[in-house]
């Protein structure tokens, strides 16, 4: 086992909502810093990229070769790569041959996509991290799983989108796995009888993306006069695409209602998650909080400075993740716009940092995580 992985493994052996902020942060520093370095040394473009940031000082503040033994280092001085030049540039740290699979986000038609490239190490990273989190939330055991969703998402498995790999993460933690959409993208009326046959009333897990589930589950539904009982035990989980909702009027609250009105799901959690960095994710508590891993952590920018802004005050979001190896995807700032709340005080329970989003910048391009699919 490499240096690397060895400070990888101390974040698998504890609970992922268990470590404080400031711990967590200890942790975060030695990882950031071998990432940082074995980056700049394997992936030529991103060296590039540090060189110019640091001529241009963006961010103001941010070491290039930050020191892990530095105590005042923090993790916002690690430099971040705008989530934008994954759509303009090859960033990946591996071979050709080492390459497992090429994800691409999602977009409206005609729009460039961001291409990451995943080898075997990263997209081990990432199916552990997902695992650790979701025990968190449902429990150790696999669960019938429903997928609001169609089977043919998963038609190319070497090259897919965000919707895609969602599904596949999930569908580890799922058994006797059913499509509710069949490959025409229409209600499948006879695997949802079939599903609801076999598990209505026990433990359910259901995971799909939120402008799909509203548009082609729950719209459908009401428009053919159908309602079906995945029970109260039944827990979904959804994410992206809240831009074209919100665009048709939909709130949170109408989303969850659609949902019991023709599905009866009640537990309904929200996740905030990217193709750029899959695996740590960030769940909506019972507080309607999303919640950092320790895998990850959010840091809250101004937009025109860069510099660090405080709890409560709204700016552009920077991820960090220690779960990559073929590309730098450590440090990004999004184009989301949100808020932390606060850290390791959330009535839910958990520890570290916790905040909400408000949307997109200005001017930004339409980007959700459910793939356009043809109107």
């Amino acid at each position: 086992m490499n240096h690397q992985s060895e400070a990888l493994e101390r974040f698998f052996g504890v609970d992922p909502y268990g470590v404080p902020h400031a711990e967590k942060v200890q942790m975060m520093r030695a990882r950031l810093s071998e990432a940082l370095v074995d980056q700049q040394r394997r992936c030529p473009a991103y060296a590039s990229l540090l060189n110019v940031f640091a001529q241009a000082a963006i961010p103001g503040e941010y070491d290039t070769n930050p020191r892990p033994d530095d105590a005042d280092l923090r993790i916002d001085n690690f430099p971040f790569v705008p989530v934008r030049l994954f759509k303009s540039h090859r960033l990946c740290s591996v071979s050709d041959k080492a390459v497992k699979k090429v994800l691409t986000s999602s977009g409206t038609s005609g729009q460039q996509r961001s291409k990451i490239y995943l080898d075997a190490q990263t997209m081990q990273n990432q199916k552990r991290a997902l695992q650790r989190i979701l025990h968190s939330f449902i429990g150790p055991h696999r669960l019938p799983l429903m997928i609001f969703d169609s089977p043919l998402t998963l038609k190319d498995r070497s090259a897919f989108g965000a919707r895609g790999a969602g599904i596949l993460g999930f569908s580890v933690y799922g058994c006797d796995i059913h499509y509710a959409l069949d490959k025409s993208m229409h209600l499948n009326r006879a695997s949802i009888d079939d599903f609801l046959d076999k598990y209505a009333g026990q433990p359910i897990l259901i995971f799909g993306y939120t402008y799909m589930i509203w548009r082609y589950i729950v719209q459908a539904s009401m428009d053919a006069h159908l309602r079906w009982n995945f029970g109260p035990q039944a827990q979904l989980f959804h994410v992206g695409g809240w831009k074209k909702l919100q665009a048709e009027s939909v709130s949170s609250d109408s989303f969850c209602k659609g949902l019991y009105q023709t599905m009866g799901i009640a537990s309904v959690r929200n996740y905030y998650g990217m193709a750029e960095q899959l695996g740590s994710i960030y769940v909506e508590c019972e507080c309607h909080h999303l919640h950092a891993s320790v895998f990850s952590d959010v840091i809250i920018r101004d937009p025109f400075d860069f510099s660090v802004l405080k709890h409560g005050q709204e700016g552009l979001v920077e991820v960090i993740s220690v779960l990559p190896h073929s590309y730098p995807g450590h440090c990004l700032l999004t184009e989301d716009r949100g808020i932390v709340l606060g850290e390791d005080d959330c009535p839910c329970g958990r520890k570290g940092v916790y905040f909400s989003l408000c949307g997109r910048i200005a001017q930004a391009e339409l980007r959700g995580c459910s793939d356009t699919y043809g109107k």
